[in-house]
């Protein structure tokens, strides 16, 4: 009966992996990674998991009403914020995942 064993023993292992994966989502859901362009004239926010949070723009860079360079900066903050929260989300789960992307796990 060896082999019952070490199978219970493996689900509680899996159960144990799977709550700690549960509670690094959480963590990486509620953590806030910030990112800004144009010399601090717009600032993004996003969670760990990249979702837009805050987007805040200089009153300076609108008076200019050049409606590209607000595009431009904007879409910098955003890209930048959510490389950060990507290389983040790898740096909480990289223990457990053994270098798996995050998206690869429940």
């Amino acid at each position: 009966m060896r082999g019952l064993g070490d199978i219970k023993g493996l689900m509680q292992q899996a159960q144990r992996l799977q709550a700690e994966i549960a509670k690094r989502q959480q963590e990486l859901a509620e953590a806030r990674v910030e990112a800004s362009s144009g010399g601090e004239m717009v600032r993004a926010v996003v969670s760990g998991h990249g979702e837009l949070l805050e987007l805040r723009i200089s009153p300076e860079v609108l008076a200019e009403g050049d409606a590209e360079l607000v595009e431009d900066l904007v879409l910098a903050a955003v890209k930048e914020a959510q490389a950060k929260a990507k290389e983040l989300a790898q740096r909480t789960m990289a223990d457990l995942t053994g270098g798996l992307p995050p998206g690869m796990l429940p």
